[in-house]
């Protein structure tokens, strides 16, 4: 937090303070204002140059003051006494009156010359003057290399993509309550002050996004990974500075020539007009946008957009031809177009980006990316035969589902494009926990050796990718893809079964120990997802419950699949202690259930005990207060689970009772789901 040195109820100066005491705390308090604008700063500005510009606002923080209403106090005319930059006049006991806006926003026995930086840092952050100019001329300006804070934890990476889908208002919103431990009423104020049109959309925006993400949100933020202040340096890309130089020497001969061109009067008569580009030329090989290859380093958007182009063959204009042509529907050579579910194969509106261009087993392939959608063009090595195109969504990739792309699939064997964040590849078999993972060989145009895949319906075996990021996008983050016949595998991740007093957990990476074993036991539920435009599986442990008996303890499992369309699909399970194979309880399609729009569940199903007594378990998340059973008779069990003899199969209903009293329907297996479900 910044200082505090005064009571509680010294009053808050309206105008500005000395600037002997704002300079003074301008560096005392230097760390804190630097991450405060860092996190408030759009992210679109990407790692190096929001470190700089957020160092350049707070460092011009006293001179942009000067642009704000009322003097500087002890600046004003001759005689007036200046105050000691806590709001008070020299010998006096009152507050000094003071032109311009008050500054809202102090706690208590903090400075108010403190709560002024704040207030200002804040103001300038919202409405830079120049947000996606380089800090230049004004210092600090780095050439040659590129700054970033050091890479976190997957929770750090969530949190990060989660701040940089809101506004400015909603970050600097959750910055101060989180940060500075600044009240909602003071938050407000200081949001109205700054400017911003609806400072209490921005505070409740703020608070559901804290509460969304199920973890301390306050040490998040105060952790390395936004602590602009704290940076790792890398070089900038050697080879495109030195290409760049070359231009610049060309370009600088090239004006030459125009100006004494232009002097001489060459040209007489009307100026000559380019004629506009048709829409219908826009798929052009020279108009393919080619990302820098050191982008993916150096921009919070860390997906497909930061590919930069790879293979032996990004300068084959006439394989690229052949492949755009494909995509625009401009050839009749009878290309094989197929498409994703909810995907369009229609051309796209702007120039795509070229991902890959090369051979591979035999097949020239292309990968291109028009920002919403991936295609893959293949031909064979001749190019006249076999030619086909896939498409596929791909608007919401992010480190781990931007993370590979399928580029052959030969003789049961798939071969991957790995993004350029992926420092080590590696394949292992889902159902088996304990085998250790095989690394794979990776070329240096990012292609892996052959990788076996599940094409049939039977799980023996169940072939996952295991993938560590770059130490420079973050720390110790390993990751599952499944194969599941798309273009882009599905991100495995699971979520634990809640403990006594612990808050709601997220969803976790499941490469760790204790996730591969979770995943052990749900390997076998990949396969009805193939072809259904998954983009990630989520294994949620919701309940544990001990079995009547003392038979051991049971878990409960939501398994959720959610598509690159949106709707999802959703799986119940009931997993018996020992060797049993899982039992599904109940299959749900379009339904929110299991994802963070649908916390609550509770679903029951028969169970024998080792001694042949026949039992209705139910369970339910950690909200359910009480579950009642109607059926031959009426059973209500308070907590989340409960178990009712049952001799025989009865229709029965479910119900519970959140502890807010709020009512939820139980899923009952082998019965249909009731209302709202």
């Amino acid at each position: 937090m910044l200082s505090r040195h005064v009571t509680a109820g010294t009053s808050i100066p309206a105008g500005r303070p000395a600037r002997e005491a704002a300079e003074a705390a301008l560096v005392e308090n230097y760390p804190r204002l630097v991450r405060l604008a860092y996190l408030i700063l759009p992210p679109s500005l990407g790692r190096h140059r929001r470190v700089l510009t957020a160092h350049a606002l707070v460092q011009r923080t006293l001179s942009d003051a000067t642009s704000l209403p009322g003097p500087w106090p002890g600046n004003g005319p001759a005689g007036a006494a200046a105050p000691d930059g806590h709001g008070r006049e020299p010998g006096g006991s009152g507050p000094a009156p003071r032109s311009g806006p008050p500054v809202p926003g102090q706690r208590s026995a903090e400075r108010p010359v403190a709560s002024w930086l704040r207030a200002t840092v804040v103001r300038t952050a919202l409405r830079p003057r120049h947000p996606l100019r380089r800090p230049g001329p004004f210092l600090p300006l780095v050439l040659g290399l590129r700054l970033f804070p050091r890479a976190g934890g997957s929770d750090e990476l969530s949190l990060d993509r989660a701040l940089a889908g809101v506004g400015a208002e909603v970050r600097a919103a959750i910055a101060l309550r989180a940060l500075e431990q600044l009240p909602a009423d003071a938050v407000l104020e200081l949001l109205a002050s700054a400017g911003v049109p609806e400072p209490e959309a921005a505070v409740r925006a703020a608070d559901r996004l804290g509460a969304g993400t199920g973890t301390d949100v306050a040490a998040l933020l105060s952790g390395g990974e936004f602590d602009p202040c704290v940076v790792h340096t890398r070089p900038t890309d050697l080879l495109r500075r030195r290409r760049h130089g070359r231009l610049a020497v060309l370009a600088g001969a090239a004006v030459l020539a125009a100006v004494v061109v232009a002097t001489a009067g060459l040209r007489t008569g009307p100026e000559a007009r380019p004629e506009p580009v048709a829409a219908s030329n826009a798929l052009t090989t020279a108009a393919l946008v080619r990302a820098p290859a050191e982008r993916w380093a150096d921009t919070s958007r860390v997906d497909l957009t930061a590919w930069p182009p790879r293979g032996a063959r990004t300068g084959d204009t006439a394989l690229l031809r052949r492949a755009l042509d494909s995509w625009s529907g401009r050839t009749d050579t009878g290309v094989r177009v197929t498409a994703a579910r909810g995907t369009a194969t229609a051309p796209p509106g702007e120039p795509p980006a070229l991902l890959f261009a090369g051979t591979v087993d035999g097949s020239g392939v292309v990968l291109l990316h028009d920002g919403r959608r991936l295609a893959r063009y293949s031909e064979a090595s001749d190019g006249r035969s076999g030619a086909s195109l896939q498409v596929t969504r791909a608007d919401d990739s992010d480190v781990t589902t931007g993370a590979a792309v399928v580029l052959t699939r030969r003789d049961g064997r798939a071969r991957f494009l790995l993004a350029p964040w992926i420092a080590r590849a590696e394949g292992r078999d889902l159902r088996a926990p304990d085998a250790a993972a095989v690394s794979l060989a990776v070329t240096a145009e990012g292609v892996t050796a052959p990788v076996p895949y599940a094409s049939g319906g039977g799980c023996e075996r169940v072939p996952v990718l295991q993938l560590t990021s770059s130490k420079r996008i973050v720390e110790d983050h390993a990751f599952l893809l499944a194969d599941l016949g798309e273009l882009v595998p599905a991100h495995l991740t699971w979520t634990p079964a809640p403990g006594p007093d612990v808050r709601a957990r997220s969803p976790r990476e499941a490469a760790g120990p204790r996730g591969l074993a979770a995943w052990a036991r749900s390997a076998c539920s990949l396969a009805p997802l193939r072809l259904a435009g998954v983009r990630a599986v989520n294994r949620w442990e919701y309940a544990v419950q001990a079995l009547p008996e003392r038979a051991g303890t049971a878990v409960w499992v939501c398994s959720r699949a959610d598509t690159w369309e949106g709707p999802g699909r959703t799986t119940i399970a009931f997993e018996p202690p020992g060797a049993r194979p899982p039992q599904r309880v109940a299959a749900l399609g379009d339904s929110a259930m299991c994802s963070r729009f649908g916390q609550h569940v509770l679903a029951a199903t028969s169970w024998v005990s080792p001694s042949g007594t026949r039992y209705l378990l139910s369970a339910g998340s950690r909200h359910v207060g009480s579950i009642t059973t109607r059926g031959s008779t009426t059973t209500t069990t308070r907590g989340p689970a409960q178990a009712v003899r049952s001799p025989k199969p009865v229709l029965v209903r479910v119900e519970g009772r959140l502890l807010d009293g709020s009512p939820l329907e139980g899923l009952v297996s082998g019965q249909p789901p009731g209302p709202g479900h």
